[in-house]
């Protein structure tokens, strides 16, 4: 029976919409129509505007009149959510948001990767967006001079790093450039689309050379964001409150569990075999070698098509939408695998994306099995579309807004695990590669909060800096130097980000482990994954309260 809405789902409504309205990409993304021609605004003024209207509906929410469980939990997560907006904003952060992979000066570029591009209409809209990139460039420089002037400034590194970032988006053959030439259209609209892309590209240019003129003599030459910013984005990554000097320990411990099981999955590779020699001898293995990109998007949609159909009323049931998760190939080479969720009608599926860096054309399925899992089904697809789905009992806030990375990551990883304990990596190349991650993970909390909250070497020579974050790092994952090089910098410039996924798996496994015991001999862990993800995308305390009351 369908759920009749009530006062609060009206107000998480209306915010839905208000958000589409602050921010188009937001639109985009969940696909609300009338949009597509705008970027977000990241100028003071709409930082303002922001919080003005996440205040006024904080005291709606805060208001209204609670009719049933669903309203309790819708309650409970907004409120929390728009508190931790609130104290945020007031942190002042907004003003040195500026980090290598996740700030303004990505995500302007990166709407237009799930921007509509069919027909004219959609082009006429992204020359309107593409003409926006200037102004919206603009607004982002101003904010990031507040900082400047309030001697509140991202650290050096990141800037340098935009610098590059930001260049190679101006260069002559950058992306702007490249994405209107591909432009599948004609005559005078073909022409506009050339010049909007000619635009773009300026404000690239534009700010390439703020960060280089202006910011990078005034910033930060302290990377650690220190204690009280840091529990704040802790919260903010995870919505939870930890234990940060707890969970310290307990990632080195982590570390040290999955590093051992790992030397044993090695040594069932081959016989006396460290880590290392068991990945060589994986690397050779011809049976394991994708040769193409079209090899890759075939294979991934292969083993996603199966995970669905063996998973689907053994394990979960997942409904006849969910059951299409695209596998593509992106059109950025960066090397990040991520996934995008369903609009809210499932005219655009599930999708899980790979961008290839240039020149890579060689792939390993032991390490990516369980990426396809971690990204697909049980992972992000199974975990956003459903709630996507579940639109007769959950508002649209609960089904296409709320989010956390805790939840949402550490549910990946808790799939990654289960698909370990349900059988479908018994192989021991295919187990080592989901170790090989999972170690990855453990790392990075170690490293994130050594970084940041300023905590000794685990040798207690000194404290944490980039070259020992560095050479932690790549002692403790099997991946290019350059790709290492990156995701030290991600975690100096996102901090508490990178630790979510592991510290959001433990969440996620003690919410089952104290569901359990409560359930006792009735326990149905298939029961346990309905319950848990037909409530949407909470933050983690918000969670665990609904779960376990």
């Amino acid at each position: 029976m369908t759920r009749k809405p009530t006062q609060l789902d009206a107000i998480a409504d209306s915010w839905v919409e208000k958000m589409a309205e602050l921010s188009p990409s937001f639109a985009t993304y969940i696909g609300r129509k009338g949009f597509d021609d705008q970027l977000d605004d990241y100028s003071p003024e709409a930082q303002e505007a922001h919080l003005a209207e996440s205040k006024k509906f904080f005291q709606q929410v805060k208001d209204a009149p609670v009719a049933d469980k669903v309203d309790e939990v819708t309650k409970d997560a907004m409120m929390e959510d728009f508190q931790l907006g609130i104290e945020l904003h007031e942190s002042g952060l907004w003003k040195r948001d500026l980090n290598v992979i996740a700030s303004p000066a990505q995500s302007i570029r990166d709407i237009f990767d799930l921007s509509p591009t069919d027909g004219e209409e959609a082009w006429a809209n992204l020359v309107k967006r593409m003409n926006g990139v200037p102004e919206t460039i603009d607004g982002y420089i101003r904010s990031l001079r507040l900082g400047i002037d309030g001697g509140d400034t991202p650290a050096r590194r990141q800037v340098i790093m935009n610098i590059e970032q930001a260049e190679g988006i101006a260069a002559a053959d950058g992306f702007f450039i490249k994405f209107a030439e591909a432009a599948k259209v004609d005559g005078a609209l073909k022409s506009e689309v050339e010049q909007a892309g000619r635009q773009a590209t300026e404000g690239y240019a534009k700010l390439a050379e703020f960060l280089k003129n202006e910011l990078l003599p005034k910033a930060n030459h302290v990377d650690a964001i220190g204690r009280e910013r840091y529990a704040l984005n802790s919260r903010r990554f995870l919505g939870a409150r930890i234990d940060l000097d707890e969970t310290y320990e307990w990632g080195i411990e982590e570390l040290a569990r999955v590093t051992a099981e790992q030397n044993a999955v090695a040594n069932e590779i081959k016989a006396g075999a460290s880590v290392q020699e068991a990945i060589e001898v994986l690397n050779n293995d011809a049976s394991r070698k994708l040769h193409s990109t079209e090899e890759l998007q075939r294979w991934m949609q292969n083993l996603s098509d199966t995970a669905i159909e063996k998973l689907n009323g053994v394990h979960f049931d997942i409904a006849e939408p969910l059951r299409k998760l695209e596998c593509m190939i992106a059109p950025t080479n960066s090397g990040a695998i991520y996934y995008t969720g369903p609009t809210d009608d499932f005219s655009r599926p599930g999708r899980m994306w790979w961008s290839v860096p240039e020149g890579v054309t060689e792939f390993d399925t032991w390490r990516e099995t369980t990426t396809v899992y971690h990204e697909g089904v049980p992972g992000h697809h199974l975990q956003i579309a459903q709630q996507v789905y579940n639109r007769d009992e959950l508002n649209s806030w609960r089904r296409l807004a709320s989010w956390s990375s805790g939840h949402g990551e550490g549910w990946a990883l808790y799939a990654e695990r289960l698909m370990a304990d349900l059988g479908f990596l018994d192989d021991p190349g295919d187990r080592l590669g989901m170790l090989d991650g999972q170690r990855m993970r453990a790392a990075r909390v170690v490293l994130d909060l050594g970084v940041h909250l300023g905590k000794k070497k685990l040798d207690g020579s000194g404290v944490w800096d980039f070259e020992y974050a560095l050479d932690f790092m790549g002692k403790n994952v099997n991946m290019s130097k350059e790709f290492v090089n990156f995701e030290v910098h991600r975690y100096f410039g996102w901090p508490g980000q990178a630790p979510s996924y592991k510290i959001g798996q433990r969440i996620w496994e003690q919410i089952r482990d104290e569901y359990q015991a409560k359930q006792g001999s009735s326990f149905d862990i298939k029961e346990f994954h309905r319950t848990a993800l037909s409530l949407g995308g909470l933050g983690l305390d918000v969670l665990k309260r609904a779960v376990l009351g």
